[in-house]
């Protein structure tokens, strides 16, 4: 087994922190099994909470409607007795074997070593959309960003962000007490933010404080990955630093390289314990396929609660499985905090 200090070590590691992800945390917890959960956005609830908040979804049991954020903020507070870790603005790079352990390397260097791994990724990993400019890539990572991860990498700069959803419009908001300077680009004065924060870009707007630009971004200026100015149809905007928002979209990502078995970009899982192809890596929710697979979060927390059982049997060889009711079980009423 390789050495790994506790602070990175836990039961499981889950992928993905939509309601599949969130779910399995209540299954794995039920059974004394503590999980981290990875996420490449900033918050939980996958797409629920990211691409249809408001939007009502009908077939989860014992709610005749319930909203992506509300099903988000319920399973929240199902799985707080868990305590789970999460580990959000992050993305999986690397996954590899090392002795009993799965070691799991994220690309903000974070490390966490886990016997079990469990991919609930959705359809794959949210991507950053990116604007159409020749040779952008040269300058991501240095001046060119799709996602804040360090508010200090902004501080005293002069910044545009490109975007009218609700990431363009909070960063701006967030950002605007630390920059030199901040200008906010959008193709139309027509926005798809809340209008609060609308609201109170503009009022910053009218008091001087940043400046705003309806225009069509077209290229970027600079040298060495340093970008000096953003182009647009209406001039030139000098800068040091460029956010853009153009959206998200969904890929296999990394996961792709993990030696999986996949099927037309899925990964392929038995459905007595939706385990992959590597020992101790599951996957459940969207991001798995097999004989008659329905793309349901209703599948999903099933898929959750048969993983959980194996994930026991391989996190405590030494232990018996004593399946147990909610109702009927003293000990995991007390877990719930419901005895």
């Amino acid at each position: 087994m390789m050495e790994s200090n506790s602070q990175n070590q836990t039961d499981v590691i889950i992928v993905g922190a939509g309601p599949v992800g969130l779910f399995a945390v209540f299954e794995l917890g039920l059974l004394d099994l503590k999980a981290h959960l990875i996420d490449i956005l900033p918050k939980v609830g996958g797409q629920c909470a990211e691409l249809y908040p408001e939007k009502p979804i009908y077939d989860i049991p014992a709610y005749p409607v319930i909203t992506g954020q509300d099903l988000t903020d319920r399973l929240m507070e199902q799985i707080k007795p868990f305590g789970p870790t999460f580990h959000l603005n992050q993305m999986v790079e690397t996954l590899e074997r090392e002795g009993d352990l799965w070691k799991l390397t994220t690309d903000m260097g974070q490390v966490l070593c886990a016997p079990v791994i469990v991919i609930a990724a959705g359809g794959g990993s949210f991507m950053p959309k990116k604007p159409p400019i020749a040779g952008i890539e040269a300058y991501e990572g240095k001046s060119v960003f799709y996602a804040v991860r360090r508010m200090e990498q902004f501080r005293d700069r002069s910044l545009v962000i490109a975007g009218g959803g609700d990431s363009a419009l909070d960063w701006a908001l967030n950002l605007q007490p630390i920059v030199q300077k901040l200008t906010l680009v959008h193709r139309r004065d027509d926005w798809r933010a809340a209008p609060d924060s609308v609201r109170r870009m503009k009022e910053l707007v009218a008091a001087g404080k940043m400046d705003l630009q309806i225009a069509n971004i077209t290229g970027i200026k600079g040298e060495n990955g340093q970008v000096e100015a953003v182009v647009t149809d209406k001039g030139d905007l000098p800068c040091d630093r460029f956010l853009a928002f153009y959206g998200l979209t969904m890929k296999l990502g990394p996961v792709a390289n993990f030696g999986l078995n996949l099927h037309e970009n899925l990964i392929s899982v038995d459905t007595e314990k939706f385990q992959t192809s590597a020992k101790g890596v599951f996957a459940i929710g969207d991001i798995c396929h097999y004989p008659g697979k329905l793309k349901l979060i209703l599948s999903g927390f099933h898929e959750a609660a048969l993983m959980s059982q194996e994930a026991f049997r391989i996190c405590r060889p030494d232990q018996k499985l004593r399946f147990q009711y909610t109702t009927s079980s003293s000990d995991l009423q007390k877990k719930l905090g419901v005895a």
